[in-house]
């Protein structure tokens, strides 16, 4: 069984009865994991400012999120797939790095442009990934041409993100902002930071973009969390839409990723689930929010992560695949008219939820 506490570094920040609550959610994991292999590695095509490219993304093995482990956010269970005991050695780490790259060799044709590390916390926290990892991997992928890393704003600095762009390396800073609304993002998704310190981190991506100069461009992703616990179908979509917007408006972040939210193991999201007090949004307020901020000044993704599942983001199921594609469409081209090719009768059914719908525990259908 894990027992997750609250460090020093996270007492007095977010919600004490979430993270109360959270934490003894968390407790009920009782898998473990090898610190030598990563959680998961696949192939993918990804829009990037230069166009589409062939990424290849990784989720490295750490100590995990230090937030998540003072309780943390109420839909995040990736917390449950890192190592026990909060770090991970230099040299397991670079295992983890010979995988990833044994992998690329193995089922790609030739090297991706894009690498995007996670981490499901920090890959800037020190304490996750050490300044000595940190450069090493940024030296074993300096031939490629951008790099996606994942962090919290704390943990934003001008100097890490140089590791990268003194190789060339065109770099991004991926960031679970979750909504532009902090009273959603305290109160729904639990997450301690002000849309402030996102702007703060974005003004630190911009100086390093400056420092960086005509050898490689520095910048954000901002994650947006589509339907957080406690908001209505119709609330989540107007704050998605609002986010988006703010977020484009802001200097240096340059990408918005809207992750429709999914119910995953050992977080309160799967708890209200469970008591049929959640259900993951629609996958037609996904289009919906695409198609009403197509011509913010940002590049507009989304990735409904377990679509077509009662456990994910999903229609009717009968429409569900050929939603998911058109959105995928949409990532790669971001042209709207790929949603007009698309229609069900749910969505008679879905109008009628963002128009009645008033209960955020009382889900009009599952």
């Amino acid at each position: 069984m894990s027992h997750p506490t609250p460090d020093v570094y996270e007492q007095g920040k977010g919600m004490d009865a979430h993270n109360k609550v959270m934490r003894e959610i968390r407790s009920r994991k009782e898998a473990s994991y090898d610190p030598h292999e990563p959680t998961r590695v696949w192939l993918d095509e990804d829009n990037t400012p230069n166009g589409v490219k062939r990424s290849l993304t990784i989720i490295l093995n750490t100590g995990g999120c230090r937030w998540a482990r003072a309780g943390g956010c109420t839909m995040c269970g990736y917390v449950a797939e890192s190592v026990d005991g909060g770090s991970v050695s230099h040299d397991a780490l670079m295992d983890q790095i010979d995988v990833c790259l044994a992998h690329e060799e193995e089922e790609g044709d030739e090297p991706a442009d894009l690498i995007k590390i996670y981490t499901s916390g920090s890959f800037l926290d020190e304490r996750e990934v050490g300044a000595r990892s940190r450069r090493a991997i940024a030296d074993a992928f300096a031939d490629r041409e951008r790099m996606v890393v994942e962090s919290l704003p704390d943990f934003v600095d001008r100097e890490k993100i140089a590791d990268f762009t003194r190789h060339g390396v065109n770099t991004d800073v991926a960031i679970g902002l979750e909504t532009a609304t902090d009273r959603v993002r305290h109160d729904c998704v639990n997450k301690y930071f002000d849309f402030a310190d996102f702007e703060d981190a974005c003004a630190e991506a911009a100086e390093a973009d400056a420092e960086a100069g005509d050898d490689a461009d520095a910048g954000i992703k901002a994650y947006l969390l589509m339907k957080p616990p406690f908001l209505t179908e119709s609330e989540a979509v107007a704050d998605m839409i609002s986010s988006v917007e703010r977020c484009a408006a802001v200097e240096g972040c340059h990408t918005v990723s809207m992750n429709p939210c999914n119910v995953q193991r050992y977080t309160m999201v799967d708890d209200l689930y469970f008591e049929d007090g959640y259900r993951p949004p629609w996958l037609w307020s996904v289009a919906h929010v695409l198609r009403e901020t197509v011509d913010v000044d940002a590049i507009v993704v989304s990735d409904p992560v377990g679509h077509g599942s009662d456990r994910g983001p999903h229609n009717c199921q009968e429409c569900d695949d050929l939603v998911q594609k058109a959105i995928k469409d949409f990532d790669l081209r971001q042209d709207p008219s790929v949603f007009e090719q698309v229609s069900c009768d749910c969505e008679l059914t879905w109008e009628a939820v963002m128009e009645h719908e008033r209960s955020f525990n009382q889900p009009l259908t599952r």
